[in-house]
């Protein structure tokens, strides 16, 4: 199969779909791959290296969409680039089509096969291909609320840590999953009073033995989610429910009442955002303030450290990747898996939570591929 792998135009994303490392796997498998001339910058990866993997390099995305059988990128496309996919041409990537009705439009127009990183599952009911963006930005998120809560920042002056003698900041995260377990860990590490919040019991016994009773656990309910927030100097959002919209769990007459300062990290803005009053950001201007809260929702965090995050995204992506090439859409009627992470073929929609939250018909994917 002819692979192509499109530098990525969203801004500030230095993410690539495939390393050298992996263009040699895919090379080594027998296929053909065609990369888009500097796509590896912002990993310091240069086209001689891509060559040297066995790549063929090319000079702009349309050769690389008009060649390709296979799409390999990392962020969703965008309007320029869903414009140039076409029927049978199968997209890899993540695409967060639940709260972006335009992107989902556009593929549907296409005609092609999208299959996207945040669906795909695994033998143990996890997202694999989720996992190591979500650990990149659980423990981002935390470097982030540290620097917006910097006064020059708007933030209250608090360090995170203290120092002895002065209280800590008081951290909540909603959510227990990997998102939320990595910025625990990573404000706990940096001294702060952390809560977790979640519905799941047996996954707040989990994390209670992880920290060692470092870290309150809290049942989520409404009352408990407000009287965390209401306490907290910072709020980290990092709640998923696969291929749907993100629930609002805050709202803004709760966060009005937050302190003058304090920090709202929205991990789940992929998704739409699990607070109210958030809104996708840059990495170039990341934050704005609500009712002297700060917003920081950048959408894409962790295209800021694209090197640890390309290298993560490759080792989880590079099997199910493999299996497309090989076999194309038959892996995906094959294999359970890549099945979950079909949402979009032949101009309709095959995820129901997607179909769902966009309020558009579902076609099992039986249906899709007659």
């Amino acid at each position: 199969m002819k692979v192509g792998v499109p530098k990525e135009i969203k801004a500030h994303e230095y993410r690539v779909g495939l390393t050298p490392g992996a263009v040699r796997e895919y090379v080594a498998a027998g296929h053909n791959v065609v990369v888009e001339t500097d796509a590896g910058a912002g990993i310091g990866a240069t086209d001689n290296d891509y060559r040297k993997a066995g790549a063929t390099i090319l000079d702009s995305a349309r050769e690389i969409f008009a060649s390709s059988e296979m799409i390999v990128k990392v962020k969703e496309p965008q309007p320029s680039e869903w414009t140039q996919l076409r029927e049978n041409q199968i997209l890899f990537t993540y695409l967060h089509l639940a709260p972006d009705p335009e992107q989902a439009k556009g593929l549907l127009n296409s005609g092609c096969t999208a299959i996207a990183y945040e669906t795909v599952t695994d033998a143990h009911g996890g997202l694999p291909l989720l996992a190591p963006m979500s650990e990149v930005a659980g423990r981002l998120a935390i470097e982030a609320a540290g620097s917006a809560l910097k006064r020059y920042s708007g933030g209250r002056g608090l360090l995170i840590g203290g120092v002895p003698g002065v209280q800590p900041a008081r951290i909540v995260v909603i959510g227990g999953g990997v998102v939320g377990t990595h910025a625990a860990r990573m404000a706990v590490g940096l001294g702060a009073e952390v809560t977790v919040i979640d519905r799941s019991i047996p996954r707040l016994r989990e994390l209670d033995e992880l920290f060692g009773g470092r870290v309150r656990t809290r049942f989520s309910t409404i009352d408990s989610v407000e009287d965390e927030v209401l306490a907290a100097d910072v709020v980290i959002g990092a709640v998923l429910v696969p291929g749907a919209s993100a629930p609002k769990l805050v709202s803004r007459g709760v966060l009005s009442s937050m302190r003058d300062g304090a920090v709202i990290v929205d991990v789940a803005i992929d998704q739409g955002g699990c607070f109210e009053t958030s809104h996708a950001t840059t990495h170039a201007d990341p934050t704005y303030k609500v009712d002297g809260v700060i917003h920081y929702c950048v959408a894409n965090m962790p295209g800021a450290v694209p090197l640890t995050s390309s290298q993560a995204l490759n080792n989880a992506t590079l099997p199910f990747g493999l299996a497309l090439a090989n076999k194309g859409f038959s892996a995906v009627l094959e294999n359970p898996h890549l099945r979950a992470g079909l949402n979009v073929h032949r101009g309709r929609l095959t995820y129901r939570a997607v179909a769902e939250s966009l309020g558009l018909p579902f076609s099992p994917i039986e249906q899709a591929a007659a």
